[in-house]
């Protein structure tokens, strides 16, 4: 029987590319003279800075790269606070309904700031007992999952994500994987156990696990 829910951020809970776009455009362009896109910016979900910073910046030695990928990072939490994301639909309600029974927490390879900015901008931080990232951490996404598992004391955990990274990482950890195909990725069928295709699906799921 699950105890407890483990959610990925970008792609599973809210889609923060509208707002976070103009802090990534101005980076690059004042650091680069690129331009990056909606799409561009769709395509580095779920990766962390050194990823990023190779995927935006590869004519930069690695360690420029990473530079780069973290002001991006921080840049975008300006304001993020405050302007949100765009919520899935359902996930204030079924987080507050799914808080009640089940603890919940967040684990992302984002930079420090980003989740603070989502619990705060949505008002949602009563819903979480706890949240973890490489930058505080210094693990990649399997050990922050292991990490919160263990932090926590939880028994049987599940993972919701969007990626094939998310999968990987949930699968590395030990931990079930629910797949969110609604976000930003695709996964192979055979690495999830479910696949949900509303986040409002998530209550009735977990009752029959």
């Amino acid at each position: 029987m699950v105890d407890s829910i483990l959610f990925d951020l970008d792609g599973t809970l809210w889609n923060a590319v509208s707002s976070t776009l103009p802090a990534w455009q101005r980076v690059a362009q004042e650091e680069a003279g690129i331009s990056l896109t909606y799409d561009d910016l769709t395509s580095i979900m779920g990766l962390t800075p050194a990823e990023i910073g190779a995927r935006f910046f590869p004519s930069f030695p690695p360690a420029e790269q990473l530079r780069l990928a973290m002001r991006g990072c921080r840049e975008e939490c300006i304001g993020l606070a405050e302007t949100g994301g765009i919520l899935y639909p359902g996930v204030p309600e079924t987080l507050r309904a799914l808080s009640r029974s089940y603890p919940l927490m967040i684990v992302s390879n984002c930079m420090d700031g980003y989740i603070q900015a989502f619990l705060k901008a949505h008002r949602l931080e009563d819903c979480f007992a706890d949240y973890e990232y490489p930058e505080r951490s210094g693990l990649l996404k399997d050990g922050n999952i292991r990490l919160v598992a263990e932090r926590n004391r939880l028994s049987h955990p599940v993972y919701v994500g969007d990626t094939q990274k998310d999968a990987d990482s949930a699968k590395a950890a030990g931990v079930p994987f629910l797949f969110a195909s609604y976000g930003f990725g695709d996964v192979r069928e055979e690495d999830y156990l479910v696949h949900l295709q509303d986040f409002r699906q998530l209550p009735s799921v977990l009752a029959g696990l």
